[in-house]
């Protein structure tokens, strides 16, 4: 699978909904063929439902619910495929901006609202066999390479892949964005992947913006040619293609559990929204390039093909629906929740009891109890002004 500079990317399902598999294609499409017509409808409802998900939440943060919000409007499609070609045995290691992937390893994404509300330490516990080995965020841009790296080290010293047993055999994914291919823990991560031939697949989301910087100025020549310096295969996907990003990750990974060593995937996707809710993306994008990656919208493009397919309305209308009603219980739950006690923010620092966690403990209680008990309640989102975005989906 070497690259050279003449490798066209993977794409299997062009952005009118025509099925038109690229040369590059031929090798992952016995993955894509093994796909039915409920697993396609499955992505469908997946990508729809949290695109919902992600407008409720931007709603939220522009009314004073939520301190910060990471939109991942645009990607759905690189995520959802992927997520669905790992298996419930496989370690996942997201970055912060992954709610698709969160979502179908069983994670209830309203634990990402109390993260960046800042109800909770992390928001779940990978170790809840529920969450399907789904692992923290990370803020930290990059550093998720390195765990996910040093934790494929852990199932290769183990004997944990590369046994034939389809059931078991382990691999590893972690997802990053194109601005953390700049980082150092990137290429540390990929080295020792290299050096020891983990189990694992770097899944890069090149979606042309580390805020502010574009992917032109980070790399002078595609991501996915990087994996050739370390002597790792390298494709290149269509990223609003879902099923690219399915018959890729799928048999990648699959070559990850058979001992044949770690890989890189650059899916080619865009983020429609702000880098976060903190950011301006007016400032340095230009209309036009925005408008013309809204053409090539992930979701568009999947329904165009179910359509084409003979996909009655009812299912169409079946799943906006359940957008809708996912977005209000996520509404209806962040006005209700309360504040966690102020002292559990003490209470997983240390694994033991620690002098210094004591002392800050005893502090805080006691600057609690300095304010007078009949102070004015805060406003809720009821009585607070609200601006909103279309809820509808693209």
């Amino acid at each position: 699978m070497a690259n050279t500079t003449h490798d066209p990317m993977v794409q299997l399902l062009a952005p009118d909904g025509s099925l038109v598999p690229s040369e590059r294609a031929e090798e992952f499409l016995p993955y894509f063929q093994q796909l039915t017509e409920d697993n396609i409808k499955r992505f469908f409802r997946d990508m729809s439902v949290i695109r919902r998900f992600d407008t409720e939440a931007t709603n939220l943060q522009r009314q004073g619910q939520l301190a910060l919000w990471i939109p991942s409007h645009g990607q759905e499609g690189a995520q959802v495929g992927s997520a669905h070609a790992v298996r419930p045995q496989d370690h996942i290691f997201p970055a912060y901006r992954e709610h698709a992937v969160a979502m179908i390893r069983g994670v209830d994404v309203f634990d990402i609202i109390r993260l960046v509300r800042g109800l909770t330490h992390g928001g779940w516990n990978p170790n809840d066999p529920r969450f399907r080995n789904f692992h923290l965020y990370t803020l930290v841009i990059g550093s998720q390479s390195l765990h996910a790296t040093g934790y494929a080290m852990g199932i290769k010293f183990d004997g944990a892949y590369a046994t034939g047993n389809y059931e078991t055999d382990q691999a590893v994914i972690v997802y990053f964005g194109d601005g953390a291919t700049s980082q150092g823990d990137v290429h540390e991560a990929m080295v020792f992947a290299a050096s020891q031939q983990t189990p694992q697949v770097f899944f890069v989301q090149n979606n042309h913006w580390a805020i502010s910087v574009p992917v032109s100025v980070q790399a002078r020549v595609p991501l996915y040619r990087r994996a050739d310096g370390y002597g790792m295969p390298g494709v290149q996907i269509d990223g609003n293609d879902v099923f690219a990003s399915y018959a890729v990750t799928a048999k990648l990974m699959d070559d990850a559990r058979q001992g044949k060593g770690p890989a890189m995937v650059e899916a080619h996707t865009y983020r429609i929204g702000a880098h976060t809710s903190s950011d301006d993306p007016t400032k340095y994008r230009e209309d036009s390039e925005v408008e013309s990656w809204v053409a090539r919208d992930p979701i568009v493009r999947l329904e165009a093909y179910l359509r084409n397919k003979g996909v009655e309305q009812a299912f169409f209308d079946e799943v906006a629906q359940e957008g809708a009603d996912f977005s209000s219980d996520i509404r209806r739950r962040i006005v209700a929740v309360e504040n966690p006690d102020p002292a559990s923010m003490f209470a997983h620092v240390y694994s033991d009891p620690h002098p210094l966690m004591e002392e800050q403990a005893a502090w805080l209680t006691a600057y609690e109890a300095s304010f007078p008990t009949d102070e004015v309640a805060p406003p809720t989102a009821e009585s607070e002004p609200a601006a909103t975005v279309d809820g509808g989906d693209a």
